[in-house]
């Protein structure tokens, strides 16, 4: 089986450096073991040093260390004009490049715990062609995925 692909959002990312458990935290875990391959964008990448740098900015080297050892790809955000060519993706505007960072990156899922722009309206993955779940859903298509190879 392929190694299953996954894009993180800030919220996500944030919670896996922070906390020491919980499924955001199993996600960077299985990255780092190579069991799942964890992309991100440039955007993510920056909203995350930049809120760590502001809220707790004594773990900021942690929080790259953590980033370098989960093995995280980092792509290039989406052009303004794919941006702008997807806007009906999804009704608020500034989670447009998340999802077309995701669908050009090829990832399978991507995961977030912003429930209110991402989950509460089903159509987002269906225009997007994603899966856009939580961690713990993420987890649960995982732990899926994992047992149709045994």
């Amino acid at each position: 089986m392929p190694i299953p692909e996954i894009f993180l959002d800030s919220s996500v990312l944030m919670a896996g450096i922070i906390s020491s458990q919980g499924a955001s935290r199993v996600l960077l875990l299985l990255s780092e073991d190579q069991k799942i391959r964890i992309t991100i964008s440039e955007q993510v990448i920056i909203e995350v040093e930049r809120n760590i740098a502001r809220k707790i900015p004594k773990i900021l080297s942690y929080a790259r260390e953590i980033i370098l050892q989960s093995q995280i790809i980092i792509v290039r955000d989406p052009s303004k004009i794919d941006v702008l060519q997807h806007q009906d993706w999804i009704s608020h505007p500034a989670d447009v490049p998340i999802l077309v960072a995701a669908t050009i990156a090829k990832t399978e899922f991507l995961v977030t715990l912003n429930t209110k722009h991402f989950l509460d309206d089903p159509q987002v993955a269906l225009r997007a062609g994603l899966q856009i779940g939580t961690p713990g859903d993420a987890l649960k298509w995982l732990r899926e995925r994992f047992q149709e190879d045994i």
